[in-house]
């Protein structure tokens, strides 16, 4: 639980708390529209990075950060962070800070989106390494997601989709196969972050309600025997499982 390792996508549920209290503090709008430097959109158009096209090159606060949690949106994230701090290194030193007031002091962040630094090319945080990606324990991710659902529970509105609309076009698509209608369904689950890391591999950070239990987990390094694309989400309902067996609402 406390050794830090690469969790990918799941820095996407510390940027999505930036952005909710960004609004919270009146800094942003939800319906505001932004920009999409040449970073972000030139990211859209390399395979294997985005997902989401952002070819109208304008989107508010609100679809953005909708194909930041649903479709985990590279892109999406870094034009938020753009937005947020000026410019995402900027972005990184207020999630620093963010970490910090929280007591995590064993994190690593790099960047806004959690690729690993090799695929952002000049774009990478001033003194960091061309190959590095963003490190945590496991206990950070639970930190970060408790704040994050207590806080802004409304997150839950979009993590529990398993598709939206995204400009009329494009369709936003979720990876939380444990959302109903999904191959790895399980009642309660509304959340949260897939995370699938160069170096440390496939992770899933979950959020549901069980027996009155507001229960999160965590999962990193999830191993794929023979390939399950669904192990991170049989790891999870296994850990739900031990927790609802053993533990009771106080």
């Amino acid at each position: 639980a406390t050794t830090s390792t690469g969790i990918g996508s799941i820095t996407k549920l510390l940027t999505a708390y930036m952005v909710y209290k960004a609004v919270d503090q009146g800094d942003l709008k939800w319906n505001s529209k932004v920009d999409i430097s040449d970073y972000p959109f030139e990211l859209t158009v390399s395979t294997g990075v985005s997902n989401i096209p952002l070819d109208a090159r304008k989107y508010t606060v609100k679809q953005l950060l909708d194909a930041t949690l649903i479709s985990s949106a590279n892109s999406a994230s870094i034009a938020l962070a753009e937005e947020i701090g000026g410019t995402e290194s900027k972005f990184v030193d207020m999630m620093k800070a963010q970490l910090k007031d929280w007591g995590i002091t064993d994190a690593k962040i790099v960047n806004a989106s959690g690729l690993n630094n090799s695929y952002l090319g000049d774009n990478i945080y001033p003194g960091s390494k061309s190959d590095e990606e963003n490190t945590m324990s496991a206990k950070d991710v639970a930190i970060i997601a408790q704040h994050v659902v207590k806080e802004y529970p409304e997150i839950l509105d979009i993590t529990k989709k398993t598709e939206a609309d995204f400009d009329g076009v494009n369709k936003l698509k979720t990876f939380n196969y444990m959302l109903k209608g999904q191959p790895s369904y399980r009642k309660g689950v509304d959340g949260l972050k897939t995370g699938n890391s160069d170096k440390g591999g496939i992770s899933f950070v979950a959020s549901t309600n069980q027996n009155g239990i507001r229960m999160i987990t965590v999962v990193i390094g999830v191993e794929a025997i023979d390939g399950d694309p669904y192990a991170r989400f049989v790891a999870t309902a296994n850990l739900m499982n031990y927790v609802s067996q053993n533990f009771v609402p106080s």
